[in-house]
């Protein structure tokens, strides 16, 4: 691994001198005082909180509590986007030079100079123009993680010929960084977005108070059996264990998120090994359980299982066994609006980030797989609420 590190740092300083050329560096490209703004934020500590403040301070939406929520993220907010364009203008290998990189660094100065420039919010005016910039931000973000995964690809197919990409630590620990902090950003403002929004039932914002882990589930299994019959012309079938009455506070498009991911797995694991057999694909099983500390979903398969020198790269970013659509979206364009389009496999971020979801509120995912049978994975949910966000 050493030897081919180095090589990659040598391939990466010549990416560096030849990007160099091409002034690809933030001085180069917005004004010093802009820059110099940056890197002293980059300086400062970043704030987190938790599933329940954010309950606590959403309860009572009322005028006050807006105008606080708006200035806790006039504050907050450039500090995150500061942190990222730091790591983003100094990334090994050559990555900082590569177009999508930059394209994803510049939406962040953008956003960085947006929230800088906008005035103290002191009243319910301000708050209001400031959430207006922060309804801006969050779509002109929509699409960093497919945009992000497209240069990491182009850098993986530059490497392909010396080391591979899963022996880049380093890469591995900036993309769970950086994509764990984009949870973090759009959860903050899809909050305080929320807020404003007709009230709903059982609702603070984002977050359900009476979330249904059984129900929100089923909703994703909906989802991803749909995906999968018109990506393969037929889904087994998933059945869910578990007290469909039972609720808990938490963000269910969070959950889903996780769950689609899982079960989607699944169900393409399954439909592979029994396409061409005469038995019928068992169906997949999910059982939510509830413990004092923490729900657990389990999603078990009988799709063959993996190899365990293959379970240490299904945590990589863009490992995966199936035919990837990033080439497709980099020739026709992310979509707008949406962090890529919903197909079965190919991406090979759907469980990194899945993971990064369950840790963002103190839970946690896990694989265990038995190969030449099957695969169960373990999504751990912390009922308490009361972990901070791990902040990179």
């Amino acid at each position: 691994m050493a030897q081919s590190v180095l090589a990659a740092s040598r391939w990466g300083a010549q990416a560096i001198k030849q990007a160099g050329q091409a002034s690809v560096r933030l001085v180069d490209h917005f004004p010093r005082e802009l820059v110099d703004d940056i890197f002293a934020f980059a300086l400062k500590k970043q704030t987190g909180v938790s599933l329940k403040y954010m309950l606590d301070f959403g309860s009572k939406p009322i005028e006050r509590q807006l105008i606080l929520s708006a200035q806790f993220l006039h504050n907050e907010l450039p500090v995150r986007l500061s942190h990222r364009v730091a790591e983003l203008e100094n990334l090994p290998y050559g990555l900082s030079a590569k177009p999508h990189v930059l394209k994803v660094r510049d939406w962040y100065v953008e956003s960085f100079r947006e929230l800088r420039g906008f005035p103290k919010v002191k009243d319910a005016s301000d708050e209001l123009q400031f959430t207006r910039l922060l309804q801006h931000i969050y779509r002109r973000h929509a699409n960093v993680v497919p945009v992000m995964a497209m240069g990491v690809a182009e850098l993986k197919r530059e490497l392909a010929q010396t080391i591979g990409i899963d022996d880049l630590p380093d890469i591995h620990q900036f993309l769970d960084n950086f994509y764990l902090s984009r949870i973090g950003i759009r959860m903050l403002i899809g909050q305080h977005i929320a807020l404003h929004e007709p009230p709903r039932e059982n609702h603070i914002g984002l977050i359900d108070t009476k979330c249904s882990p059984a129900g929100v589930c089923q909703d994703a299994i909906d989802d991803a059996r749909s995906i999968c019959m018109r990506e393969k012309g037929s889904a087994p079938d998933v059945t869910v264990y578990g007290d469909p009455s039972f609720t808990f506070p938490y963000v269910p498009s969070h959950l889903h998120h996780m769950v689609f991911e899982l079960v989607k797995n699944s169900l393409r694991a399954e439909h592979d090994r029994f396409e061409d057999s005469d038995h019928e694909a068992p169906p997949i099983r999910i059982v939510v359980a509830e413990g004092e500390e923490d729900i657990t979903i389990k999603v078990s398969d009988e799709g063959g299982g993996i190899p365990r020198s293959g379970l240490p790269k299904m945590w990589t970013y863009l490992y995966t066994t199936a035919k990837s659509p990033l080439d497709e979206m980099d020739r026709s364009g992310a979509q707008e609006g949406s962090d890529g389009p919903s197909v079965l496999a190919g991406y090979g971020y759907g469980l990194p980030i899945s993971r990064l979801y369950a840790r963002y509120f103190g839970g946690d995912l896990s694989i265990i797989s038995m190969e030449g049978y099957g695969t169960d994975a373990y999504l751990h949910l912390n009922r308490l609420g009361n972990v901070q966000e791990p902040l990179p």
